[in-house]
C-alpha cells in the first residue's frame, strides 16, 4: 500500500468516525433542543431567532400564543442551560403552537446590554404586535422593524422599565394611596332614605 493510499484510507476512517458521533446537540430549526418537564425548548441565538421562528412557522407552528421576558440580573449563573448556551441578563421566551399536530414549543433567547435588540416576529405572527410592545415597555427590549415600537402600559414620557430588576421601585409616589382618603362618604341617614324608598319586587304567579 502506498503512502497516499494509506493517508486516504485513514482520512476515510476519520470521516466515518465524525459522522457516527453526530452533532453535539440535537438541533431543530437551527436551535439547540432541550427538554423542560416534557416541553420542547429551543435555545436560539439572537442572530438565529428570526430564522428559527421562520422555519417553525413553515413547519406548521402557525400561532404565537405567548411572548414574554425575564430579567435574571440577580440570578446570574443559577439557570440550567445546555452546554454552549451562554446565560444573558435577559431571556426572551416565545411560545408557538401547531394545532394540526397538537404540539407546542418554546423558543428561548439570551440577551444582554442596556438596550437589547432582537428582530420582531410581527411579519410572521401579527398577534406579536402588542406582546412585543409590552416587553419593550416593561423590560426595554427593542424589537427591530416592529411597526410601532412604543409603550403600551406606561405613559410615553415614562423613564425606565418597571420590570427590570434594577428599576428604582418606590421612588415615585403612588397616587391611589392619596385618592383612597378622598372617597365620597354618603351620610347614613341619606342611605336609609334611599333604602326606604326602594319598593320590593313582586313576582306574579
Amino acid at each position: 500500500m502506498s503512502d497516499d493510499t494509506a493517508v486516504n484510507a485513514a482520512a476515510a476512517v476519520a470521516d466515518d468516525v465524525i459522522e457516527d458521533q453526530g452533532p453535539e446537540h440535537e438541533m431543530r430549526y437551527g436551535a439547540i433542543v432541550a427538554d423542560s418537564n416534557g416541553d420542547v425548548i429551543l435555545h436560539a441565538s439572537v442572530d438565529d431567532y428570526l430564522g428559527t421562528i421562520t422555519a417553525a412557522h413553515a413547519d406548521g407552528f402557525d400561532q404565537l400564543i405567548d411572548l414574554t421576558a425575564v430579567d435574571y440580573l440577580t440570578y446570574a449563573g443559577k439557570r440550567a442551560l445546555p452546554e454552549g448556551v451562554d446565560a444573558g441578563r435577559y431571556e426572551l421566551v416565545t411560545a408557538l403552537i401547531n394545532h394540526y399536530r397538537r404540539e407546542r414549543i418554546r423558543i428561548r433567547v439570551q440577551l444582554d446590554g442596556d438596550e437589547p435588540t432582537i428582530p420582531t416576529a410581527f411579519d410572521l405572527y401579527p398577534g406579536a404586535e402588542y406582546l412585543e410592545r409590552e416587553v419593550y415597555d416593561m423590560f426595554g427590549i427593542v424589537f427591530a422593524d416592529h411597526p410601532d415600537m412604543s409603550r403600551v402600559l406606561m405613559p410615553e414620557d415614562w423613564v425606565g422599565h418597571p420590570l427590570r430588576k434594577d428599576y428604582a421601585v418606590g421612588s415615585i409616589p403612588v397616587q391611589s394611596k392619596a385618592a383612597r382618603n378622598q372617597r365620597r362618604q354618603v351620610p347614613t341617614r341619606q342611605m336609609s332614605k334611599g333604602l326606604a324608598a326602594t319598593k320590593p319586587m313582586v313576582l306574579s304567579a
